[in-house]
């Protein structure tokens, strides 16, 4: 059953699903990461920290941070504890947090950078997160954002169970006043709050027969990540177990088409206080 929290959480909280996002976070690194640049912050604060799939980069990635993770899941923190302290170089560099990303306890300047990434889509009110993230920063702090952009979504050859999957998926989300489309209102929302130096780069997965084995990785991670809210959307009859089996056949068919095409883009954000 999901976790009981202010908001419902589109994936669930299972084992499988801690696992995925670890998996995604592996899957998405070298997009995500490549112009994110940590090196001159000390204390570092990631908002939605969920299983530390992310954090584990982060303090790869960035050997100097102190890391502060925060969520509202007690059992994704639980999992992050766990992972992380197995991991080597991840020791006595962390501190993971149960908190309300839009009522942080943390006092003001606390941090030099933040770091937020697949979470503003989540949340009822991503601009009082960001807010939130503002104040508990130093003055000329650095914070990356990376977002969903959902209606960027395109696969060839046309398959209708995904695409009735992909619309009930995002209606779903909206329904639980969450956002598929936040990406691109990032820089709206961050000059509402006043934060400087803001900049925003499109991010694109786009594999056709150039990339044959890319593309078909791709689209089984896809699947993966489509099937992780079934339980979810039959339950609130938002799709029907027949449109569910048709998708998981229709994208097995595309990611072994020889023309297939898949294109997805998301949007990150980086911006000074």
């Amino acid at each position: 059953m999901p976790e009981t929290t202010d908001f419902p959480y589109l994936h669930g909280f299972s084992k499988d699903e801690q696992e995925r996002l670890r998996k995604q976070a592996r899957f998405g690194e070298y997009t995500v990461y490549q112009n994110i640049n940590f090196s001159g912050v000390k204390d570092l604060l990631e908002v939605g920290c969920g299983v530390g799939a992310q954090s584990e980069i982060l303090l790869r990635r960035f050997p100097d941070i102190q890391l502060t993770g925060i969520d509202r899941s007690p059992k994704q923190l639980g999992a992050a504890r766990q992972h992380l302290s197995q991991v080597s170089y991840a020791q006595e560099r962390f501190e993971l947090k149960e908190m309300d990303a839009k009522a942080m306890s943390f006092s003001a300047n606390s941090f030099d950078g933040a770091f937020l990434c697949w979470i503003l889509e989540h949340v009822p009110d991503p601009i009082r997160v960001l807010s939130e993230v503002r104040r508990v920063l130093r003055s000329g702090s650095i914070v990356y954002i990376t977002e969903v952009m959902n209606a960027s979504f395109f696969l060839d050859p046309y398959s209708p169970n995904v695409w009735k999957y992909w619309m009930a998926f995002n209606e779903y989300q909206l329904e639980q006043k969450g956002d598929p489309f936040v990406g691109a209102k990032l820089g709206n929302f961050l000059m509402q709050l006043g934060y400087r130096d803001i900049q925003t780069e499109i991010k694109t997965w786009f594999l056709d027969n150039r990339y044959p084995q890319a593309r078909k990785d791709c689209i089984e991670y896809w699947t993966e990540l489509l099937l992780s809210a079934s339980e979810q959307l039959v339950a609130a009859q938002y799709v029907s177990e027949d449109i569910v089996q048709g998708m998981k056949e229709e994208m097995a068919k595309v990611a072994n088409d020889p023309n297939a095409v898949f294109f997805y883009s998301f949007v990150q954000a980086r911006a000074r206080t």
